[in-house]
Formats: structure tokens, sequence, C-alpha cells
């Protein structure tokens, strides 16, 4: 005897928003609700669970609501699934065969499209299912194709669509597709211009950031904004301003006032992953909301970062390691010293403490410019060689990593988060819906303890596996770091002001004219 336990599902996507916004509550999630139930009562069956997705495409199979009915459906917890139409439980050609002409078939779970008298008990009711679906696909692919065309419009006249604003910017309290400038960010961009036209280097602007305490800009918007702010590239442990984001901030023309989109797009109607596309097809509207930078400033600026060579003369006049060059022993900062012979000029650096108190409180710790710049650039240079050759090996590693995404402990992190959301979306939508008065305070109780549940058990699962992924992250995160600053090192046949702040902290040097060089980044293998 076939079994009579049901369950409802209903979903109500943004198109059909649109719909019960302009007047028709046919597709509502109430009415789908109030349909199903009469239709169930009609036929003496038991409604034992309801599932609802509100705001979610039927092109995917991650909807919280349909994702729990499924794993139900595996444990035995219904015999029949009712839903509007076929439309309702899916768009997807390829989720139709897999769940409604195999999984379901599999778990002897039927299907009816009450609306549409899809019924797959019915064998014959097949082909008709199949060309619905493929109906249903198609009209999602339209649909997607009209609104890429109407956002690239929207783009084209200077709105602004992203989620989250430029560091710099918000969005405009009487016009959210407008971007205003934010005062306090805009104020740190202007000094980290500043500074890099100062001739500090993009890692030592980070260092002085972190140091007085800027916050970098995702806990910007996240703490001081209140937005909810996630930047999947970066490590949510980190409050440290680093090489990259500075980098960032410094080529973005968003500082010119101009707006720039269409950077990425989606490989298809069907799949959310996103690609890079060329230049060229980014659409850039000039003059869209008001600078932060002058022109003239933001070129100087990318004029400095090409120019990677100076003039020797220019070089020694200005001298490169000037308030980076220290004494080994009493670690104060040296002075210049000069020739005492052939006009005086600059030839090196001598202790100072020596120079204006004698050996008696320190030694006669000095050095040549000359021999100086040679010694430097030649450990820059090995530095260079050095990291290029962990960089292949490390590269290796990780191609060999994510061949085994199974046993990854990284990989198995994100799964458990990203279960870990849906669970928090379902108990969400449970609530809303029983706001909505769309399952009774009995249900809404029982379901927010099974997910309460389900959370603390992933929770549990989250802080035994891998426990150090974190540090194994921000191992990889200073590689990169490393990597980057001293990616050029290795063609640097001449040192500049720029090159010498960037990467070096300080410099000591010894009695015996021995220097030891302190980067200003800490080497990820470093003991």
């Amino acid at each position: 005897m076939e079994g009579n336990r049901a369950a409802l599902y209903l979903r109500l996507s943004k198109e059909d928003a649109d719909k019960v916004s302009k007047g028709d509550d046919s597709a509502s999630i109430r009415s789908q609700r109030l349909l199903l139930t009469d239709y169930a009562l009609a036929r003496q069956l038991q409604i034992k669970h309801v599932y609802s997705d509100d705001d979610e495409s039927g092109l995917y199979d991650d909807r919280p609501g349909f994702e729990q009915m499924m794993t139900d459906a595996k444990m035995g917890e219904f015999d029949v699934i009712l839903a509007k139409s076929q439309s309702r439980f899916s768009r997807n050609m390829e989720h139709i065969e897999k769940y409604l002409h195999h999984d379901l078939p599999n778990l002897g779970v039927r299907f009816i499209g009450v609306v549409d008298g899809v019924d797959t008990k019915e064998e014959e009711n097949k082909k008709s299912r199949q060309i619905n679906g493929l109906v249903n696909e198609w009209y999602c692919e339209d649909l997607s194709k009209n609104i890429r065309s109407a956002f690239r419009a929207k783009m084209r006249n200077g709105e602004f669509l992203g989620a989250s604003c430029p560091y710099g910017y918000r969005k405009d309290p009487q016009n959210h597709n407008h971007l205003v400038v934010d005062a306090y960010a805009a104020k740190v961009v202007r000094r980290i211009f500043e500074l890099y036209l100062s001739g500090y280097g993009k890692a030592k602007i980070g260092s002085i950031l972190s140091s007085d305490g800027i916050l970098i800009p995702t806990l910007y918007k996240r703490e001081a904004l209140g937005e909810n702010y996630h930047n999947a590239k970066a490590l949510e442990t980190t409050r440290a301003w680093s090489y990259q984001t500075i980098h960032t901030i410094l080529n973005n023309e968003t500082y010119l006032g101009h707006l720039i989109q269409n950077k990425t797009n989606t490989l298809s109607y069907k799949d959310k992953k996103k690609k890079s596309l060329p230049k060229e097809e980014w659409i850039v509207v000039k003059n869209a909301h008001a600078p932060i930078i002058e022109p003239e400033v933001f070129a100087l600026a990318q004029k400095l970062q090409k120019a990677r060579t100076k003039s020797v003369g220019q070089m020694e006049q200005n001298g490169v390691f000037s308030g980076l060059i220290y004494c080994a022993d009493c670690k104060h900062a040296m002075v210049r010293k000069y020739e005492r012979r052939g006009g005086g000029g600059f030839c090196g650096y001598l202790c100072r403490t020596y120079k204006t108190q004698g050996k008696r409180f320190c030694g006669s710790h000095s050095i040549d410019y000359a021999a100086l710049k040679e010694a430097v650039l030649h450990s820059l240079q090995a530095e260079a060689k050095q990291i290029l050759t962990e960089g292949q090996l490390d590269a290796l590693r990780r191609f060999q990593a994510e061949g085994e995404e199974e046993e990854s402990c990284g990989l198995q992190l994100e799964k458990i988060e990203r279960q870990m959301e849906k669970v928090g979306r379902f108990k969400k939508k449970t609530y809303q819906s029983y706001l909505e008065e769309l399952i009774s305070r009995e249900e809404y109780i029982s379901y927010v303890a099974e997910y309460d549940a389900k959370w603390e058990a992933l929770k549990k699962q989250r802080e035994l596996i891998c426990g150090d992924s974190k540090l194994q992250r921000e191992s990889y995160a200073r590689r990169e770091e490393w990597e980057e600053a001293f990616k050029d090192g290795i063609r640097i046949t001449e040192l500049t002001r720029e090159v010498v702040l960037e990467l070096i902290d300080r410099i000591e040097v010894g009695e015996d004219g021995e220097i030891t060089i302190y980067y200003q980044f800490e080497h990820p293998n470093a003991p």
C-alpha cells in the first residue's frame, strides 16, 4: 500500500516576487501553501513537513529548504512531495533528470505538480516532464540574458551596482547606485599616496598604518560602518595592512572619480563561478563621482611604480641608506663620513658614538658606501634567487595538495563553514515563516531544535578538523607577501631609495665591516 505521508515544497524566486509586488498573489508562498494543503486534505494525505525557499532561483539545488527536504527524503520522512508545479521544484533540466527520474524513484518518493499535472508515478508522464524542464530552463536562460543586458545598461549609465563600495567611498543615502566620499577612509587613501610619493615602499606604508592602529578595509567596513562584509581572499585573523592592499589602492582608478565595472562575469546562467574579463571589456564611466586623488598625483604614483632605477648621481646625492644604517654594538644610527682629500666627498658611514665620544664607548665601526651597496645588492639578489627556487617547489606542493581535495584540511573546514551558514539560513527562514504564520509554534520549535543540534555538531567538527589550518593559511600569506616583495629582486642591477625602503628595515655594521640586513618581511621559513 502506497504511503500517504506528504511533504509540501514552496518556492518564491525574484521574478515571482516582482509579480507579487504588482498585485498578482498567485505565486506567493502563502498561496502555494494553501493550494497544496487543500490538495493534500482532499486526497487524505498526511502533511508531515513543509519546506520553503524564499527568493531562491530554481536553477540551483543548494537552496536551504530544498537541501533539507532531500536529506529528509533519504531518511524516509515522507512518501510524496507536493509542489505547485515542476518549475517550483526546479528549472534546471539536469536536476529534473537527477531528482525526479533517478533519486526520488530510488527512494520510493513520488513527486506531484498540482497545477501542471506532473506525476512521477505515471510513466507516460515522463516525456512531458522533460519537455517542461527544457522550457523552464530556456526561460531562465532568456531571463539571465535580459538581466545581464539591463545591468550593463545601468553600468554604462554610471550607476554603481556593486554590493560593497571601494575603500574610501560609501553609497549615497539618496541614491544607492551612486558613490559619495567617506571622509575618514578617503583621508587614509590620501595618506597612502603621500607616503608613497615621499619615498616609502608599499610594505613600509602597511607597517606604518598598522602601527597607527588604522583598521584594514575589511575590518573598517565591518566594525566601523557595520556592514555585513566578507573578503574571501583575506585572512579573518589578520589586522595588518598587507603589501597587496596598498598596491591595489595605489592602482585603483576609482579614486580619480571614474566608475569601473564589469570586470568579472559568471561562466554561464547555470554556474555561479566567476571569471575575470579582459580590460577592453570593462565598462568605464569617467567622472561618475567625486574624486579622492588628483590626476597628477595618481599619474606620479604610477610613474614611480614603473621607475625601478634612478641615475647613479642622484642616488649618491640622496643616499639610499639614510636612516637605515646602525652600529651593530651600540645600536645608534651611523653618520656619514667624507674623504679627507680630493674635495671631501661623501664616501661611507661611521659610528656616531665613536665619532662623538671616542673608542672608550664604541669601536670604530665604518663601511665604504660602494662596498655597502655591493653587499646589499648581492644579498637582495641571493634572496630573490632563493625565493624563486622555493616558490617553484611551493607551487608544486600546492598543486599536488589541490589534487587531493578530500584530504585537504582547508577544504574540509570550508565545507563545514558552508554547512553551518546553510543551517543558519534554515533557522532564519524558519523564524520568518513562523512570523508569517506559515508554520505553527510547535513546528517552529521542532525545526529550531533540529537546526541547533546540527549547528553544534558542525561546530565540534570544525574544532576537531585541522586545528592548525589557520596557521597554514597565514604561512601561505606570508610566503606570498615575501615573494611579491622580492619578485623583481633578481633583475635589479642598481639600488634605488624606493627599493631599499620597501625591502629593508635596518642594516647593522660590525667593527670588522660585516653587515647584517634585517628585511621588512620575516622570511616564512626562518626559525
